[in-house]
């Protein structure tokens, strides 16, 4: 079996499927599983949604960024929060010692698992819209993946052997 990069970084909208598939993901390849939205949320005793409604969305980004660049992994599939790739010096610390992968979700699909994302701990400016921030993200996962897995149609076991194949 060809050598797998040390870790496996997920990065996509809020409900690709990151954290789910980076669980699964993780113990297909005999990882290590960190999700990076849990470690802000422990880190600062708040959930995102709580940080956003207290601090701001652009204070969220802030902590993410700390806490990705703090982020000492090895041999780990790494779910990044959506607003990681607002930070290119995290995605730069990331990708030094992993692939980024981006899960590409259709809007549509994103809006259904999403329902009302008024909880949910986006760090969007409030006056921009659900599609507005998808585009937005969209050319930033775009630009720092090393590979862009197309989710449409797939089962979660499906997307993880695709994932195994692109990065082997």
């Amino acid at each position: 079996m060809p050598t797998l990069p040390t870790n496996i970084v997920l990065i996509g909208m809020p409900g690709a499927g990151k954290s789910t598939l980076g669980v699964i993901l993780a113990k297909r390849t005999s990882r290590a599983f960190v999700d990076t939205d849990l470690l802000i949320q422990n880190s600062q005793n708040k959930t995102l949604q709580n940080i956003i409604d207290n601090k701001g969305y652009i204070a969220l980004r802030r902590i993410e960024q700390d806490a990705l660049l703090n982020l000492d992994a090895e041999n780990t599939v790494i779910a990044t929060g959506g607003s990681a790739v607002y930070s290119a010096s995290a995605m730069e610390h990331l990708k030094k010692n992993g692939k980024v992968i981006f899960l590409d979700v259709s809007l549509p699909v994103l809006q259904k698992r999403i329902g009302d994302f008024s909880e949910r701990g986006i760090a969007m400016d409030t006056h921009q819209s659900f599609s507005d921030l998808f585009a937005e993200r969209s050319a930033l996962y775009c630009q720092f993946a090393d590979a862009r897995i197309d989710c449409a149609g797939r089962s979660q076991e499906e997307i993880c052997v695709e994932i195994i194949r692109r990065i082997s």
